[in-house]
């Protein structure tokens, strides 16, 4: 019997019959968490979801790392061109995440 954990869709890595992204497991387990405490992080996965994803991933991990890699490099393109186009919203953001300075009441 072979079951399949993962699958590629569209442009990304999927854990099969969900819409879980096997990214979200893959970055949970190589930040160590465990299969268990992923399970639990996604109740609509199941514990052998969560270790097919796992296993599928340690079998294509060159292959998936790849992928990772090419996600965040995308990710990071589309963030620098959002900065670019509007520095003003990015700056005002900024600025509202800074502390209240409680003095200056």
């Amino acid at each position: 019997m072979n079951t399949i954990y993962a699958e590629k869709r569209e442009s990304g890595y999927w854990v099969a019959g969900t819409r879980v992204s096997l990214d979200s497991i893959v970055y949970a387990y190589r930040g160590g968490q465990t299969a268990e405490s992923i399970a639990q992080s996604f109740p609509i996965l199941t514990h052998e979801h969560v270790y097919g994803a796992i296993l599928f991933y340690l079998e294509n991990r060159q292959e998936v790392d790849t992928y990772l890699q090419n996600s965040k490099a995308d990710y990071e393109a589309i963030r620098q061109m959002a900065h670019t186009a509007d520095p003003m919203f990015y700056q005002k953001l900024a600025n509202a995440h800074r502390p209240i300075d409680s003095s200056r009441q």
